[in-house]
Order: structure tokens, then sequence, then C-alpha cells
């Protein structure tokens, strides 16, 4: 019991602690203007192999 009564204490001045530090308010939230990126070429082919199979084994 004595320890549940220590853990209690322990949480009550961890959350007194916690409150304790005022949350940050914004009074405008600012966002910088974004670059503009052009697309990045696209010289890349890809390649397909396709083989046939039939359940679990080639046959």
């Amino acid at each position: 019991m004595q320890d549940a009564d220590e853990l209690t204490c322990l949480l009550r001045a961890w959350r007194e602690d916690i409150e304790s530090v005022p949350f940050p308010t914004f009074a405008e939230l600012l966002i910088p203007e974004q670059k503009r990126r052009s697309a990045p070429a696209r010289t890349a082919a890809a390649s397909v192999r396709v083989t046939k199979t039939t359940g679990w084994r080639d046959n």
C-alpha cells in the first residue's frame, strides 16, 4: 500500500510540473511562401518481363 501512495505522490507531482508550464499560443501563424520547382525530366524507361505461371508450380 505504501508503494501505491508513493507512486500516487510522484504522479501528482509530475502532473503539477507539467501543468505549470504554459501551453504555447500563436497570435498569427506565418507559413513561408513555397518555392516552385519544375518536375524532373522522365528519361527512365521501365521494362517488364511477363512469364506464364499456373498455380504454385511452373509448368
